[in-house]
């Protein structure tokens, strides 16, 4: 497999550039002196559609031929790449078909209808998805854009992890939540290319922790339930992002549920910023290992920040 190159990343920065935001990084005093180390917060909470996804899914779009792109796009999400794939394709004149799981977040559903894209709903588990979507695209014809398992994705997500490189020099770790891997694989791309002294940190809720086994397996592992709060985290890796994070990650931290809604009210409460749980998965890991990280510069990427605020894990 010919992973996504410097220059491909690069390329790939400068073709989304008038679709995202180049999101600011934000440090917190308080939270330095509670974890032990210097933070340096990458928050994609204030991008586009309120999360990383819309780079990975404009740059996967923009990439595709007109032939490809002449019956629209399609894809399956519980929410962020959802809306991410409906804004591209508005933003870009082409039709979005999104199967989303029947528990989606309301406020992530609301957000997919409000870009224009045709929503299908499937079952919650995860194969449903998958025979829903296949539904979809038989009858619509449209090019599939997968949330994470595609190299234009990856490289898409990349940037993120580029940027915040670019704007915090020699940082001693970064660390960002597993999902599906597209966002932790283009991170580790990018800090092998642009900072290769930085060690790379993966985290992760106990509950779904499919990535932590399938490092320490060697093969791929699959979630047997999707009971967390981290509702972007539920997915599993796929073939694509489990060879590029196994390569360069150096381990990944898993976290509790009960760590995962302190650490996002640490943040809510010290830096007065929105982000949902998954974004909280890693200060709770920082949280959860501090000799790992205790003295270091650490880079951590916040994921995003769509959250249904009439549910919230705690109480304001």
């Amino acid at each position: 497999m010919a992973l996504p190159s410097l220059e491909e990343i690069e390329a790939a920065h400068e073709r989304i550039k008038p679709f995202i935001h180049r999101t600011p990084v934000y440090t917190s005093q308080s939270i330095d002196r509670i974890a032990g180390c210097s933070i340096h917060f990458k928050c994609e909470n204030f991008q586009k559609i309120g999360a990383f996804k819309i780079r990975g899914a404009t740059n996967a779009l923009l990439s595709l031929t007109e032939n490809e792109l002449s019956n629209g796009v399609a894809t399956h999400s519980s929410g962020n790449h959802a809306q991410a794939v409906a804004l591209a394709a508005r933003d870009n004149g082409r039709k979005a078909y999104v199967v989303m799981p029947e528990n989606s977040s309301k406020v992530k559903v609301e957000a997919v209808k409000s870009y224009g894209a045709q929503i299908t709903f499937c079952g919650t588990a995860v194969e449903s998805r998958q025979e829903t979507l296949n539904k979809v695209l038989q009858e619509t014809g449209a090019s599939f854009i997968h949330p994470y398992n595609n190299l234009q994705v990856i490289t898409g997500q990349a940037t993120a992890a580029k940027e915040l490189l670019e704007d915090v020099q020699d940082l001693d770790i970064v660390i960002a939540p597993v999902g599906g891997g597209g966002l932790m694989s283009g991170t580790c791309l990018a800090s092998h290319y642009l900072s290769p002294h930085t060690e790379i940190i993966g985290s992760e809720p106990e509950n779904v922790n499919d990535a932590f086994r399938s490092l320490a397996a060697g093969t791929i592992q699959t979630n047997q339930t999707t009971d967390t709060i981290a509702d972007g985290l539920k997915t599993n890796l796929g073939d694509l992002t489990f060879e590029i994070i196994k390569e360069h990650i150096s381990q990944i931290i898993t976290v509790s549920e009960s760590e995962i809604i302190e650490a996002m009210r640490l943040i809510w409460e010290r830096m007065k910023i929105i982000i949902e749980p998954s974004s909280a998965v890693p200060l709770a890991a920082i949280l959860r290992e501090p000799q790992k990280f205790k003295g270091k510069r650490v880079g951590l990427i916040v994921t995003g920040g769509n959250v249904e605020l009439g549910s919230l894990p705690f109480k304001t």
